[in-house]
């Protein structure tokens, strides 16, 4: 353990012992509340220039625990809208977009809150599909900083993001707010909030992640997140992988006296003129099925209506079929408990028809998202300039959801028109122990290939950015991704940046063109491994 003692005026630690603590995300750091002066480091002191708070905001160095956040929100206006509060290993967000999105169409209005943000802070903080303006959520932020100022409660980073998130949507005062749980769930700041403003709570896969601070069992991390449930009010629990995530859940949600509700995955059916209108043209000229707008047809059974709804699904994968069923089960559990019925008008607002057009308008970029990246963007002056490349994003970042992101891969090289097609992955990781890089990308890369293609590999380990407001996100290094990539497929072309060459997004993009050969008429870039990284594309594209 780590002791930064009070009052000191200078400590004396050494860096090795800072770093290793910071990058193996130990949780057995202590921070005093009192102003230190520096720390002297082997080769010289590092000033702080008072407090240690900003140095030690950092979640490598969490402790999870309910006692700041809610001496922050004591001091702060207090939260009373009608919540529904989100949890899960994998698949949170796609599912609070798609309850976000329904309920849009039915006539609400919905603030929304996921982290982490993906090309700013602001994005983590949604109001009716657009991110909170600058002067709403800096006027936010400020009264949260000088309460956790004036009271000395040292928050977090995430704690003050969660209670400036709440603020945020206190003043703009939206009809619902969606919450998606940060890690875990029972000791998560979002769990501060009041219970009586809680109307559903809901859990979607559970994996193993994030073992040293949930649980080293899926049995454990169940339990931990199940801790979002109330008393008196439903909690949808979705399609599970382990059995044992039941068990657990059913354990906590009887001790709680919360109503269990089991969700089903929707179902994809044949399309049909009458309900879903003609289908698509096909005007692609990429040998493979990757039509940004693809719509799947499919049936979603809620208990609260007597027909199934038939609807078309946007968002790729077929996990994404379980998600739209943990959202159409809050949806009917709204439409039906008692706890929620009289506390907006959802019976008379949500239809069948509200729904359907829900559904069909959900997006959630960085997931199974495609995008054509002219070369124009990469390199202004250059061959090839007319020619652009298909890249496929998504921010899996665990075993569980890389699984999930090659069994869409293989389903899509197996309705390939070529018989020769080229794969390059761009690949960064957040060093997050003990997860490995083997572990996460072992699923991804040995993705079962279709017998009747030939797939050329490549792939380029890189790194992401620093972080915006969060410093203890570390990246895995390149090379120890590299390494990863041997161990599981000796086969697989390396991208090795020369001497002076920036490892980055854009040159990485070029090197898929230029070495790896792929363009848009002849295969695909992957990019994934890490939101983070994903970001990084993202502001590229902006850029």
């Amino acid at each position: 353990m780590i002791l930064i003692y009070k009052n000191a005026e200078s400590i004396t630690i050494t860096l090795a012992t800072l770093k290793r603590a910071v990058l193996m995300a130990c949780t057995s750091v202590k921070v005093f509340r009192h102003p230190v002066a520096e720390i002297n480091f082997a080769g010289g002191p590092v000033a702080f220039g008072g407090r240690l708070r900003d140095a030690y905001r950092t979640q490598a160095v969490m402790e999870l625990s309910l006692e700041r956040i809610s001496v922050l929100l004591t001091h702060l206006q207090r939260y009373t809208l009608p919540t529904i509060h989100i949890t899960g290993t994998n698949g949170k967000g796609s599912v609070s977009s798609f309850v976000t999105s329904i309920l849009q169409a039915s006539g609400f209005t919905v603030g929304r809150f996921n982290s982490p943000h993906l090309v700013s802070v602001l994005d983590s903080i949604v109001i009716n599909g657009e991110p909170a303006s600058p002067d709403l959520y800096n006027g936010a932020r400020r009264m949260v900083e000088d309460v956790d100022s004036k009271f000395g409660v040292a928050a977090s980073s995430f704690e003050l993001l969660a209670a400036t998130a709440l603020m945020v949507f206190e003043s703009a005062k939206p009809d619902i707010v969606i919450l998606e749980v940060g890690m875990g769930g029972l000791t998560d700041a979002t769990n501060a909030i009041p219970d009586d403003c809680v109307l559903v709570s809901a859990l979607t896969s559970v994996d193993l992640d994030h073992q040293k601070l949930l649980g080293e069992t899926v049995g454990e991390i169940a339990t931990q997140k199940a801790g979002i449930a109330r008393r008196g009010r439903p909690f949808v629990i979705g399609p599970q992988k382990h059995s044992e995530v039941v068990g657990s859940v059913r354990s906590v949600i009887e001790k709680v006296g919360a109503d269990l509700v089991y969700a089903d995955a929707a179902v994809v059916r044949t399309w049909l003129a009458a309900v879903d209108g003609p289908p698509e043209p096909v005007t692609s000229t990429s040998p493979l099925p990757i039509h940004a707008t693809t719509l799947r047809p499919i049936s979603l059974f809620l208990p609260y209506f007597a027909d199934p709804i038939d609807a078309q699904l946007p968002l790729h994968g077929d996990h994404q079929l379980d998600n739209l069923g943990v959202a159409g089960s809050i949806i009917s559990s709204l439409l039906s408990h008692p706890s929620s019925i009289h506390r907006l008008p959802f019976q008379s607002k949500i239809t069948p028809s509200t729904i359907a057009a829900g559904v069909r308008s959900t997006s959630w970029i960085g997931r199974l998202s495609f995008h054509d990246v002219p070369l124009s963007r990469l390199r202004p002056r250059g061959v090839g300039l007319e020619e652009t490349l298909a890249v496929l994003v998504d921010g899996a970042h665990n075993p569980s959801s890389a699984s999930a992101l090659a069994a869409y891969m293989s389903r899509l090289f197996e309705s390939a028109n070529s018989e020769d097609l080229k794969l390059v992955f761009l690949l960064a990781l957040s060093h997050s122990p003990p997860k490995t890089p083997l572990q996460t990308l072992s699923p991804l890369l040995s993705f079962k290939r279709p017998t009747n293609v030939r797939i050329s590999v490549s792939a380029a380990a890189l790194e992401f950015t620093p972080v915006e407001g969060m410093p203890w996100v570390q990246p895995v290094p390149s090379e120890e991704i590299r390494e990863a990539i041997r161990d599981i497929d000796r086969d697989t072309k390396l991208w090795i940046p020369k001497d002076g060459e920036r490892a980055s997004v854009a040159n990485a993009l070029l090197w898929a063109y230029e070495e790896g050969k792929v363009h848009r008429g002849n295969g695909l870039v992957c990019l994934a491994g890490s939101l983070y990284l994903v970001a990084d594309f993202y502001r590229l594209l902006e850029s």
